[in-house]
């Protein structure tokens, strides 16, 4: 900016805040902003500065130097907010630089319009974040319903007709009731899809009194055999 440019930019300014510009003026300002052309956008901060209302109420506004290279400097970026460079995809890196940077400055002095709309991304999203995606959306049973039952291979992975142990458990004995590392064949045939032949509950009450009666047999048996003598 020349001493002259300065000197129509300060009459600008004076018909906003009255001031009366002198020959040091203009050349301090020429000096301050020898780097900022006089263009429109230069006059546009002005007019920016002063239709801005000042932090406090009644508080005059007089505008500076860098008020002006401020202003100029926001309203060339909000006509770069959503620039999308426009090149030849066959051209050389040397070109892209050279002519991205002449898109961008003729964006930035309104020269050419700069796109209204943000561009969208296109294409779905990679393969990992769809698959951490998957879950999302799903209803989480709550206290009173019952959680989808566990899957596994094997026996285990099915509720057991003969003594109703849950799926992942393993077989109540018939004794005491307890897990025990026996698998019922019931069980077995029907985790391989056979038939399932369950007993009575008369059938299991029989069998669980022959089993306590030979028990208490062993028992008899064991305290009536002497022990040897040391």
């Amino acid at each position: 900016m020349t001493p002259d440019d300065a000197q129509k930019l300060l009459a600008a300014c004076a018909a906003f805040d009255n001031r009366q510009p002198s020959q040091i003026a203009k050349r301090a300002w020429a000096t301050a902003l020898k780097d900022v052309p006089l263009d429109q956008d230069a006059f546009d901060a002005v007019a920016r500065f002063y239709g801005t209302p000042p932090k406090e109420p009644g508080q005059r506004l007089w505008i500076q130097p860098h008020d002006v290279r401020t202003w100029r400097l926001t309203i060339r970026r909000e006509r770069l907010e959503n620039f999308v460079y426009d090149g030849d995809p066959d051209e050389t890196p040397q070109q892209y630089l050279a002519r991205r940077r002449q898109q961008i400055a003729a964006v930035a002095a309104g020269e050419i319009a700069g796109p209204a709309d943000a561009p969208a991304l296109e294409g779905g999203p990679h393969r990992s974040v769809v698959k951490k995606l998957e879950g999302v959306g799903r209803e989480v049973p709550g206290d009173d319903e019952p959680a989808e039952k566990v899957r596994r291979p094997g026996p285990l992975g099915i509720e057991c007709p003969a003594c109703q142990a849950p799926i992942g458990r393993p077989c109540k004995s018939a004794l005491r009731n307890r897990a025990s590392k026996v698998i019922h064949p019931a069980r077995r045939r029907a985790a391989a899809g056979g038939p399932v032949a369950t007993e009575s509950p008369e059938e299991i009450k029989r069998r669980r009194a022959a089993s306590l009666a030979h028990l208490e047999r062993l028992r008899a048996n064991e305290a009536e055999t002497p022990r040897e003598s040391a």
